[in-house]
């Protein structure tokens, strides 16, 4: 399989999907990792023939299908029918999960040489620390519960609020989110000074919606989710099946009632509502319940002063509900946020009882992921710049991160161009908007600066140890900046990611080189293909920074309100046609999309079609020249069909469903058609008549 999975590499699309997919269904867990694939050679040294682009572009097609009735399908239907789920997924995207699949083989093989060279530099040694302890199971299995001690510990020590604030502090500084979750950020009204964030928190389920929903399915969960704690006690030492029950019991009231004081999700989204600054007195008067002179100083920072109180209500809640409970649920809740906190570090019993909870029944995985993929993702999660600056040296070209600034640029310009065309915005906000766009600064490939991690130091005898000194580095490292200048060089974001992001606060973007590849971009792409998948990409990221909550930051990312009250009316009237129209969307039969809660994901692929696609046709008139398409698709075409096969998918119900709950994205079908329906320019390309699926009367419109 191995040398079969180097000759494919270079066809790329077509067979990606099937190496990496064959690469996925084992269940092997321990010793080295003879399964992984071998590293693919570097992207952007491939030359790919128009024939093996066109063979991938129009073999996931089905072109049987009406684009005008079911685009998804017209795009990406012989692909989904020939597909079948690895059975280490969840969710299969033709693009993200194929390509992440690739970048975990070529990670392996950076942490495995590096694990097997004790003598190399110092961050190559503390990565191969960090991935061989992963690695060795045996070890992990015979420590058990053994590193677990000082933090349980921790936990018996709570008599008291006072004793339990204590012991709070000192868990969150061990990455365990104890009652609620700690964050240091830019402040988002200081952009350029850093503030400490407290924030509702502290539940074992992903969303505080599990706990308070009356929806079936919903309660199933958190009856199972009753049980997966009993089984966590069991593991702990709780001595009857009858105790551990009644003890989980006890466990999920508490974290019912922290969730009863909490937010929902969509609410978190306005960053007004989550914005509350307070000095340390004003924190201690409004809080008074909670001993915050003692919670500093456990934390090691005792004059931390520049404070956001994200969610005010929780907090007062909380005081009252900590004052109310037994010491002794008090205790048995922290037992078990430091054990689910601490699972994928711990030996294969809990290992897999974590899986059996989290993955195989709330998500559908129907097995668990190989140990060496496990540690990849671990030790990324980690070290990520000091495996991100052995990557980059590696597999990044020059060449692509000087054509990915000339497309963003244009997408800039695109952008803009069509200011003076909206009708709703009026002079005064166009030109703040004009400013904003001009201001926007872009990241692309890997980080001028790399983090120093001189302070942390690692070893080869312990897996549990080496993740708790990088948590402790991490979170010493943060707290130490609060009330400091904002370091806006600093990535928040791996270089080897799969992924883009924007940043309102920093007013910048972010592109990785794990993004820059196929089947995103590649140099011997038609124009069309590159701007349609990785171009729509960066427009999605542009169109972020006048999103409903992205627009609410100034040019400077200062949160303000710096548009006319007119142009906000007029924003929030269009923005909320965009939130009705993919909440009639389906995850699956009968689960609706949540249109506010992914509301700003869904202006942002809107936007981003549309800026691309503008920015594809400036590209065309510099050329002076139509783009070329592929087969009997023109370029304007293949642009669309580009879009949408980068969302080409399959999901398991539970994700799906999971995924409606807890994740600002819409799911990849309606990534695909929605932005389109409201595309005048695919409905002109593909010669949609007016009523028809893809080409409705009614359309939102914001940029």
């Amino acid at each position: 399989m191995h040398n079969a999975t180097r000759i494919l590499v270079p066809l790329l699309l077509a067979a990606l999907p099937q190496m990496a997919g064959a690469s996925g269904g084992s269940t092997s867990t321990g010793g080295a990792p003879p399964a992984a694939p071998a590293a693919p050679a570097p992207a952007a040294n491939i030359r790919l023939t128009p024939q093996a682009i066109e063979t991938s572009v129009l073999g996931a097609m089905d072109r049987t299908a009406d684009p005008c009735q079911d685009f998804y399908r017209y795009a990406c239907g012989s692909w989904i029918d020939e597909q079948k789920m690895p059975g280490d997924q969840v969710r299969w995207i033709r693009s993200f999960s194929v390509v992440g699949e690739a970048n975990r083989a070529i990670l392996n093989e950076i942490l495995t040489t590096a694990a097997a060279d004790p003598g190399g530099d110092a961050d190559k040694g503390r990565i191969g620390d960090y991935f061989a302890t992963c690695m060795d199971e045996a070890a992990i299995d015979a420590a058990a519960l053994a590193p677990l001690k000082p933090l349980l510990a921790e936990a018996a020590a709570v008599r008291d609020p006072e004793s339990l604030i204590a012991a709070a502090a000192h868990l969150q500084a061990q990455g365990i989110d104890a009652l609620w979750t700690p964050v240091v950020s830019a402040d988002p009204k200081d952009p350029g000074t850093y503030i400490f964030n407290l924030s509702q928190g502290g539940f074992g389920m992903p969303d505080r919606d599990y706990y308070v929903s009356s929806d079936p399915d919903k309660r199933a969960l958190m009856s199972a989710y009753r049980d997966h704690v009993a089984r966590m006690f069991r593991l702990l030492g709780v001595a009857s099946d009858r105790d551990a029950r009644e003890t989980a019991g006890r466990v999920v009231e508490f974290e019912t009632e922290l969730a009863r004081l909490s937010l929902p999700s969509e609410a978190l989204r306005d960053p007004n509502a989550v914005y509350h600054r307070v000095e340390r007195g004003a924190l201690e008067r409004r809080v008074s319940k909670i001993d915050w002179k003692l919670y500093f100083a456990e934390l090691g920072y005792p004059d931390i002063a520049r404070i956001n109180l994200a969610t005010p209500e929780f907090f007062t809640g909380l005081g009252k509900l900590v004052a109310a409970t037994q010491p002794a649920t008090l205790r048995q809740y922290l037992r078990w946020r430091v054990i689910d906190a601490s699972a994928s570090r711990l030996g294969k019993d809990v290992v897999q009882a974590n899986f059996d909870f989290y993955q195989a029944r709330m998500s559908g995985r129907k097995e668990m992921a190989p140990r060496w993929k496990r540690c990849v993702d671990a030790t990324q999660g980690a070290l990520g710049e000091a495996i991100g600056k052995v990557y980059v040296g590696e597999r990044f070209s020059p060449e692509s991160k000087e054509m990915a600034l000339e497309m963003i640029h244009d997408i800039e310009n695109a952008l803009e161009s069509r200011f003076p065309e909206l009708e709703w915005m009026d002079d005064t906000t166009r030109e703040a908007a004009r400013t904003k766009v001009k201001a926007l600064a872009n990241k692309i490939g890997y980080p001028d600066h790399w983090l120093d991690y001189s302070k942390l130091k690692l070893g080869r005898t312990s897996y549990f140890e080496n993740a708790s000194a990088v948590t402790r580095f991490e979170f010493a490292r943060q707290l130490s900046r609060v009330g400091g200048p904002v370091d806006k060089s600093e990535w928040w974001m791996n270089p080897q990611a799969v992924n883009a992001g924007y940043s309102p606060n920093a007013n910048d973007i972010t592109f990785p080189a794990g993004l820059l590849q196929p089947p995103f971009f590649h140099r011997d792409f038609p124009a069309a293909m590159n701007y349609g998948a990785v171009g729509v990409v960066m427009g999605h990221e542009i169109t972020h920074g006048f999103d409903d909550e992205g627009r609410q930051f100034d040019p400077l990312g200062v949160l303000r309100a710096w548009w006319t009250p007119q142009a906000t009316a007029a924003f929030e009237k269009r923005a909320q046609c965009v939130a009705d129209q993919y909440s009639g969307y389906e995850a699956i039969p009968g689960v609706h999309v949540n249109g506010r809660l992914t509301l700003g994901e869904n202006i942002g692929d809107v936007g981003g079609v549309r800026e691309s696609f503008l920015a594809y046709k400036a590209w065309e008139k510099r050329s002076g020249k139509p783009g070329p398409g592929l087969g009997t698709l023109s370029g304007d075409q293949l642009f669309f069909v580009a879009h949408a096969q980068d969302w080409c998918g399959l999901v398991t119900p539970e994700e799906a469903r999971r995924r409606v709950t807890v994740d600002v994205h819409s799911p990849a079908q309606a990534r695909v058609v929605g932005p389109l329906v409201d595309s005048p320019d695919f409905a002109r390309v593909f010669q949609c008549a007016e009523g028809t699926p893809m080409n409705p009367v009614k359309r939102c419109e914001i940029w």
